[in-house]
């Protein structure tokens, strides 16, 4: 008995846990489908997945459902964004409510790596908004017949990246290594939520003042949820923003999908200056916890009011430091004497009422002062600023003072005497006598070094003049990847470019002695040592980015530049750098032997993975075999120039795009050109080899060109080259067709042979193509030339030559033909040629007449002067048929001697 018993139990622990096995798998399909319906019908995003775990033992009792490698990407102007990706979302759900079908209880949620990038754009458009309107006000009845029940009771954030990008607030924010729980009774329209929150970095940037850098952040609140009035409400909230600590409390509140209400305070309890000194990345990064400190300081801010597309809620911030002072233990010098007091406000949420003032910013190194002070106003309407700064600083010290990373250099000499005030607008309207600015800055002999820089910078010197209108660079010359360079020129708008981060206008005239852009790009011709290496430098590999908020001109003159294989010399030309788009214009070097002129663009602005390119180039006399050997694109379109050695002269217009390494994507390149062969020898040629070997033809081995042009296109990996003459040793060969990128060939040739050329086995096959021929009814007579057609295929190393003697006589029909249309137009060529001079002929006649008619005079010569006209047309007669005679071969019968 008790063996049955125990055999029936272990029966029914066996279909346990095959049914839990089993169980997930009979249902996988009807969550997919239920999930990605609940998408389609709340999102207008496109939105995929990798596919769905489905498990009982992951959260048992609960099924476990995991969502893999889930992405949200915008659509519209947000098409190209990917506004969210999640490796994973773990979901513990209530099984029943899976298998009945009319609804899901949901438990938990995990997000696990999710990357979320938040953009509004400059017109306040936010990629985020992509659920479809609600139906609730229309429909009220439907409210009731949700599939989903939410009984949330703790859910989690692992490793995230949030980076939230307002290009029309021109402000960023970057969290990385974000980790964040929470816990607490989502069933109850009132509950208590416990969180934690920790982040690796948060990044803030203002404008360009980047108010924190990579702090290091953690945040524990509870917070009272009220979902009746959507409002989340802070209570005893402690943050850290490094090793400053904050007291939070306020409230946030939901209104609709893109505003939300909120009045939050903070404040540092701490006075110790050096938990604010941690804010300092610097300072914080290198052995913080060894450093002196003295001073006292004081930090707080609040933010309070509504915030959506059109609006910000009012804030504020104050920041003050007394006395400050720190030093390392191991360096010999204190910065001390520090005294900074600033205060950010903005009273209504409109953003041309903040107001930046920092009367005071003072400190001493080696007791050396170094004074600031700025008062900003009206940023959005009309910039004002009041600014001022003062100093002198001898670089080599900084390094008694702070602690740099390792492997850093810097030396040289900074002084600075700057002052600013007025409004923008006085600028613009070029009204310099109510803007003050005065000063210098004058740099000396630095070097800067550092693993980034391995190979250092050095700027000899750089002296800037202010001055109302601009900003003047009256010297600047240095060193870097042993290029020696030298520059001059002028900024017009650099206060406008640093507070309101609009495009950096300027010209600069540039100079250099020799330039290796294989260095200054991070490119290298040599290729890794093993294929990891390869793939970790190729998935490492990204393009150079165009900076967004330039507006820079640049007349350059280079005596030599090396790119890739290639070196250019006596470079001269005009670069552009504006909307994320260098453009050139008339860049003129020496090199392969010869002279280019170069016009073009690079832009980055669509795709920073793969930039637009379009170039239009004229080059003259360049050597062949050096132009194939150093440029890959001129590899895949002209593949012959392996083969060929000489001069080439060249037009090319292209446009297409670049890959990760900067080399162009075949398939996306479109353009068109010529090419002039000026002279050159095509030497162990495939294609033509076979040829002459076919028709047994020595003459079309080892063959010397001269003044060959063709034209070309080229379009979907393919080159087309149109028709084009060649004559070689008396072959003329007619040219067409194309070849691709993948050297494969597709080419007609029509030759024009003397019989006499050929050798017994040529001879023998012109023969049998003209019985093939005449076998079809089409009458052949051989003379001592022949015409052939030609069909080349197969690739440029292994071609085929087609011969078909079917193929061949049908060719022969249509070149009968063609040479019949040929003469034709010939015939109305050359009797339009004669009618003109006969017309001409009688015009001149009819002047002369007229004219000794008026004079009164007679010409002796004309026995019928009064018949001019009749003279001309005997004339045309004679005229025309002896052209059509001489065209048609046929000869005046010879005079019989025997008639008298």
């Amino acid at each position: 008995m008790i063996k049955k018993i125990l055999k029936i139990v272990g029966i029914a622990i066996v279909v346990l846990i095959l049914a839990a096995i089993a169980i997930p798998y009979f249902f996988k399909d009807k969550i997919i489908a239920k999930v990605k319906t609940e998408l389609n019908k709340q999102l207008t995003a496109r939105v995929d997945f990798k596919d769905v775990d489905i498990s009982l033992f992951r959260h048992f009792p609960r099924l476990a459902v995991g969502l893999e490698e889930l992405q949200v990407i915008g659509t519209g102007e947000f098409a190209a964004d990917t506004l969210l990706s999640v490796k994973q979302i773990d979901v513990a759900l209530n099984l029943m409510s899976v298998i009945k079908g009319d609804k899901m209880d949901i438990y938990n949620i995990a997000l696990l790596q999710p990357r979320i990038h938040a953009i509004v754009n400059k017109d306040g458009a936010a990629n985020w908004n992509i659920t479809k309107p609600d139906t609730a006000a229309v429909n009220p009845a439907d409210t009731g017949k949700s599939t989903f029940a939410l009984r949330l009771q703790q859910y989690k954030i692992e490793d995230a990246w949030i980076d939230y990008d307002d290009r029309q607030g021109n402000m960023e924010l970057l969290v990385t290594g974000l980790n964040h729980q929470g816990k607490g009774d989502f069933t109850q329209d009132q509950f208590l939520l416990q969180t934690s929150t920790t982040a690796s970095g948060i990044t803030f940037r203002y404008g360009l003042i980047p108010y924190l850098s990579q702090v290091k952040t953690s945040l524990d609140a509870a917070i009272q949820v009220d979902n009746n009035s959507n409002t989340y409400t802070f209570k005893d909230g402690k943050a850290s923003l490094n090793n400053l600590e904050l007291a939070l409390q306020g409230f946030f509140k939901l209104v609709n999908d893109s505003t939300y209400g909120m009045d939050m305070s903070f404040k540092a309890p701490s006075t110790n200056f050096k938990d604010l000194l941690s804010l300092i990345p610097a300072v914080y990064k290198t052995d913080f916890d060894k450093i002196k400190t003295s001073g006292t300081a004081a930090f707080g801010g609040f933010v309070k009011g509504t915030y959506s597309p059109v609006q910000m809620p009012a804030f504020g911030l104050d920041l003050s430091v007394k006395d400050g002072f720190f030093q390392y233990p191991d360096l010999p010098k204190p910065v001390k004497n520090i005294q900074i007091a600033m205060k950010i406000s903005n009273p209504d949420g409109v953003p041309d009422h903040t107001v930046i003032d920092m009367p005071t910013g003072h400190l001493e190194m080696d007791n050396t002062p170094l004074d600031l002070r700025m008062l900003i106003k009206t940023p959005v309407s009309d910039l004002y600023v009041d600014a001022a700064a003062k100093g002198k600083l001898d670089l080599s010290k900084i390094t008694q003072f702070v602690k740099l990373e390792s492997g850093t250099n810097l030396s040289g000499l900074l002084d600075a005497d700057i002052s600013a005030r007025g409004n923008m607008s006085a600028i613009e309207k070029q009204q310099y006598d109510r803007f003050y600015a005065a000063g210098t800055l004058q740099l000396s002999n630095m070097l800067y070094k550092s693993k980034d820089y391995p190979d250092g910078v050095k700027v000899n010197n750089l002296s800037l003049q202010f001055n109302p209108k601009n900003v003047t660079v009256k010297d600047l010359n240095g060193q870097y990847l042993g290029t020696n360079f030298e520059a001059n020129g002028e900024v017009n708008n650099l206060l406008a470019y640093t507070f309101k981060n609009e495009p950096l206008d300027g010209q600069m005239n540039f100079k250099a002695d020799e330039i290796n852009l294989n260095k200054w790009m991070g490119t290298t011709s040599t290729t890794s040592s093993t294929p990891a290496a390869a793939q970790k430098d190729s998935a490492a590999a990204v393009p150079f980015a165009v900076p967004a908020n330039l507006n820079l001109g640049l007349q350059a003159n280079v005596n030599k530049i090396h790119y890739d294989k290639a070196d250019l010399t006596n470079v001269s030309g005009k670069l552009l750098v504006k909307d994320e788009t260098v453009t050139i214009q008339q860049l003129k070097a020496n090199a392969l032997q010869g002279t280019m002129e170069i016009n073009g663009s690079y832009s980055t602005k669509a795709s920073k993975i793969n930039p637009d390119i379009n170039l239009a180039y004229d080059v003259q006399n360049l050597d062949v075999q050096q132009t194939f050997n150093t440029f890959n694109t001129v590899q895949k379109l002209m593949p012959i120039g392996k083969f060929l050695s000489g001069k080439i002269t060249s037009q090319l217009t292209m446009h297409g795009k670049l890959g990760k390494d900067m080399s162009p994507d075949l398939s996306t390149l479109t353009g068109d050109g010529s090419l002039l062969l000026v002279q050159g020898f095509l030497k162990q040629f495939a294609p033509v080899d076979q040829l002459a070997n076919s028709l047994n033809i020595s003459q079309l081995k080892d063959i010397s060109l001269r003044d060959i042009k063709n034209y070309f296109s080229f379009e979907n990996g393919r080159v087309k080259v149109n028709p084009f003459k060649v004559t070689v040793n008396g072959i003329r060969m007619d040219i067409a067709g194309s070849h691709g990128f993948d050297q494969s060939l597709d080419y007609t040739l029509q030759l024009a042979l003397p019989r006499s050329l050929m050798g017994t086995a040529g001879n023998t096959l012109v023969n049998n193509l003209a019985s093939q021929a005449q076998s079809k009814g089409i009458p052949v007579q051989l003379g001592d030339s022949v015409r052939l057609q030609v069909l080349m295929a197969g690739n440029i190393l292994k071609p085929s030559v087609k011969t078909d003697l079917r193929e061949t006589a049908n060719n022969l029909k249509s070149q009968a033909a063609e040479l019949v249309k040929n003469k034709i137009d010939t015939v109305k060529n050359t009797v339009k040629d004669s009618l003109n001079q006969i017309k001409n002929t009688a015009v001149n006649s009819l002047k002369n007449e007229l004219k000794n008619q008026l004079s009164g005079k007679k010409d002796s010569s004309q026995t019928s002067s009064s018949k001019p006209l009749e003279n001309v047309g005997k004339q045309a007669g004679e005229s025309v048929k002896n052209t059509l005679n001489g065209l048609f071969g046929k000869k005046k019968p010879a005079a019989d001697s025997t008639k008298h």
